[in-house]
């Protein structure tokens, strides 16, 4: 059998786990530069706000309705992430992390499910403050349904098993709702009259794989209760690793923008070592608006490195020089971003015939970096050319305390007003 995990609402869950009154508040989360609704509260949807809704436009409203906003706090969602994902380790010796907020869980072996659900949803909204959703079943297809249930269904206390596949249970689920089936493969399969689980379960698996794909075939079995899907405890190997940021207005000179760049390299690199891989090669991209008035201008230059590397120091000086070949003076740039390709692992590391290895040196000197920003907080050593004022740094003029990550942030308890309530109440 298998679980999965699911974090209730999760960016809207973060920002409450240290804000207790905000528990019954509706709570929405914005994307980069305080843009448009990208999370929220089950108290939002009833209020009826949509995600995606531009947040200039429905600010008024929202002060109306008493929600509270946010900026997207990256670090304290990533910090608790982890949290989560390192709790869900004591139900079951294979975690497969899904996504920031969902894992699977094999559970080979173990009896009494709802039980071991039970206590797995307590522990983990214990010992986190992040409430869950757990769905058992024998697919990882299943296990999907079965979470959308406990999720959704009034009565289930957050956690649903399904044993085996049941056709009445299946009918209830749209064919839209089916992890692995998009909006245009769901209206592709309602002209062959295919509207809801069950009807896609009763469909022939060859003819699935025959009409559409093998990707179909298997969702075909797995709602068939055969598992086609493996289990994957180990995380796919990465294919690229992007940092892009739109900026707080538009960057004029070759300057910011220099910093803007030397500061995405330096969290690219710092991504590159978390992951443990190293980049064959780094591009670096600008662009203009393409709303604004004038002419718009896109581009980028890929550096090549004769050895993959992973340091700071080597892909911020790449980027920059990359910058320079494709930077024109007189423009106003909204975006810039670094994309890190032909990542490999270390064993996968082809030695240079020409040196310019990543020394032994460069290593520690990294690892060392790293620890020092782990403990005092990112960036308390980071590369001079990225920059300290940063105007152009994207707008977060709702951003919560980094709770968990910086010294500065951690919440603070005024012991002797607790001692004066009590005694008042007495």
């Amino acid at each position: 059998m298998i679980a999965l995990v699911d974090c209730n609402r999760f960016y809207a869950s973060c920002e409450r786990v240290f804000r207790p009154d905000l528990k019954h508040r509706p709570v929405a989360v914005l994307s980069n530069n305080d843009g448009c609704i990208i999370a929220k509260s089950n108290e939002v949807d009833e209020l009826g706000f949509k995600m995606g809704d531009p947040y200039f436009e429905i600010r008024d409203k929202l002060n109306a309705n008493g929600v509270a906003v946010f900026s997207s706090n990256y670090a304290l969602y990533g910090d608790l992430s982890r949290r989560v994902m390192k709790s869900l380790e004591q139900f079951s010796p294979e975690v497969e992390i899904y996504s920031i907020d969902e894992a699977f869980l094999n559970l080979r072996g173990f009896d009494k499910l709802d039980d071991h659900a039970k206590r797995l949803k307590a522990t983990i909204e214990q010992w986190t403050g992040i409430p869950v959703s757990v769905g058992i079943a024998p697919t990882k297809t299943l296990a999907k349904l079965a979470n959308r249930i406990a999720k959704k269904r009034p009565g289930t206390g957050g956690t649903f098993t399904i044993t085996e596949p049941d056709d009445r249970l299946l009918a209830s689920i749209d064919v839209s709702d089916i992890w692995g089936i998009g909006r245009r493969l769901s209206e592709h399969l309602r002209v062959m009259h295919i509207d809801n689980a069950a009807h896609l379960a009763h469909m022939d698996a060859r003819q699935a794989r025959n009409r559409f794909n093998v990707v179909v075939e298997k969702t075909v079995r797995e709602l068939q209760g055969i598992a086609c899907i493996p289990f994957d405890e180990a995380p796919p190997h990465p294919q690229h690793i992007m940092v892009s940021r739109g900026f707080k207005g538009r960057v004029k000179t070759a300057r910011h923008l220099a910093e803007a760049v030397s500061l995405y390299a330096s969290r690219a690199a710092e991504k590159a070592r978390q992951k443990r891989v190293f980049a064959s090669a780094l591009t670096v991209f600008i662009k203009t608006s393409p709303f604004a008035p004038g002419t718009y201008y896109s581009n980028s230059k890929t550096i090549a490195f004769h050895e993959a590397r992973n340091d700071t120091s080597t892909l911020s000086r790449a980027a920059l020089d990359g910058l320079k070949r494709i930077f024109r003076p007189g423009l106003e740039y909204q975006k810039a971003g670094i994309m890190l390709t032909g990542l490999v692992y270390d064993k996968e590391r082809q030695p240079s015939l020409f040196g310019h290895a990543q020394t032994e040196r460069t290593d520690q000197l990294m690892k060392t970096m790293d620890k020092l920003n782990r403990r005092y907080g990112r960036e308390t050593i980071r590369v001079a050319s990225s920059g300290f004022e940063r105007p152009w740094w994207m707008a977060r003029e709702r951003l919560s305390p980094c709770y968990t990550t910086r010294w500065s942030d951690l919440p603070v308890i005024d012991l002797c007003d607790i001692n004066h309530n009590q005694a008042r109440r007495v």
